[in-house]
């Protein structure tokens, strides 16, 4: 990652950029997706404070589709990406001159989106001569969890999200290692396909957690992937195409809550599993021992409550952001730029949005998950 950053040199804007001690106050953007977001946060000692957080949700656009539409997404981002920066100005009480930087989502998403974001944000930085830091979104999830308490690095990471699931060893911003990625499709996209077949319409997720409420699933039986590999990859194409054939013989709402609930424990469950082989392993050579899951998926209860009892078999602490920040939002990728920027760390103007960017680039390199294609390495 270190190819999209300078050190110790003059920033996008010209102004000298050393690592800066006290507190460093970042306006953050966030548009890689289908939310238009903006926050600004105060990282002093390394303790985060949100001052705030707009996110504008575009559910209602893509609602008709059943998913996400790439370029309504763009366009809405270029409708609402000024009055959203505006809000979370005024309701942080505070102008351009009172901002020791501003950080803008890069990637990974989707491109046309993220072009939003980040030329909004290299714009703001050239007006007001402030200087410019290129996130990487996983990055932001990743420090997420320090939106809502003191987190000391190192520490293991599941990222689980809908178009990412994945372990990560944590040491620090900038710094983390893969430990183990999906080598199909994410969980987070297994939980909207399977809600789709059900007919739950957009978002797929929440819907099917509500559903599995009502539900009980230990009369279905779904596919087990990966048993006995002694890695800690994961694999969801064959529980959602198992979901999907027998969401085509439901013939009652039970029918479908019963699926729905076998649906989320067998997500649940695999999570657990392959978590359970990383927990082990980093016992073996950390003697801090905390768990972290960020992402979208983290919000799920059933999921957050099976992860926090395997952390806890395995003598690690437990955390995950707050629910407000478990979904895509701009706090994160304000901490995310505020931590490079203490660091000394920061993009020059003609920085590119990326619709790929591996949190370990050099294992993504030399190890792909996937097979890369022209838009790079996926994880």
């Amino acid at each position: 990652m270190s190819a999209d950053y300078s050190s110790g040199a003059k920033s996008a804007t010209g102004r000298d950029v050393l690592p800066r001690p006290g507190p460093l106050t970042v306006l953050g953007l966030e548009t890689s997706c289908d939310e238009t977001a903006a926050s600004v946060v105060r990282l002093t000692d390394g303790r985060a404070e949100v001052l705030s957080s707009v996110v504008h949700s575009q559910i209602d656009d893509h609602a008709a589709y059943g998913g996400v539409v790439p370029e309504i997404a763009a366009r809405s981002h270029v409708e609402m990406i000024d009055e959203v920066t505006r809000r979370a100005m005024a309701e942080a009480d505070m102008d351009y001159d009172g901002l020791d930087g501003i950080a803008a989502t890069a990637g990974p998403g989707l491109v046309g989106g993220v072009m939003v974001g980040l030329s909004f944000g290299k714009a703001a930085a050239l007006a007001r001569g402030l200087p410019l830091v290129a996130v990487n979104h996983l990055e932001g999830h990743a420090v997420s969890a320090r939106l809502g308490a003191e987190v000391a690095y190192p520490f293991l990471l599941l990222l689980v999200s809908g178009g990412h699931c994945q372990l990560l060893e944590v040491r620090g911003v900038g710094d983390m290692s893969r430990i183990g990625a999906t080598i199909d499709d994410a969980a987070g996209e297994a939980f909207d396909k399977i809600a789709k077949a059900l007919g739950l319409g957009y978002p797929g997720g929440p819907a099917l957690e509500r559903l599995a409420m009502q539900g009980d699933g230990s009369r279905i039986d779904l596919p087990r992937a990966l048993l006995g590999r002694k890695d800690c990859d994961f694999s969801f194409s064959g529980l959602k195409t198992a979901a999907f054939r027998i969401a085509q013989t439901c013939e009652t709402e039970q029918d479908k809550a019963d699926l729905a609930d076998a649906v989320q424990n067998a997500i649940a469950r695999q999570l657990s599993d392959r978590s359970e082989r990383a927990l082990a392993a980093y016992a073996e050579t950390h003697d801090h021992k905390l768990f972290v899951v960020a992402g979208g998926v983290a919000a799920n209860k059933t999921i957050r409550a099976t992860l926090q009892a395997t952390a806890a078999k395995h003598g690690f602490d437990f955390l995950a952001p707050p629910m407000a920040y478990c979904t895509d939002n701009a706090a994160m990728i304000a901490l995310a730029g505020a931590e490079r920027l203490a660091l000394g760390l920061t993009s020059d103007i003609d920085v590119v949005a990326r619709p790929r960017w591996p949190l370990d680039e050099a294992r993504a390199l030399s190890d792909p998950s996937h097979k890369p294609g022209r838009k790079g390495a996926k994880a």
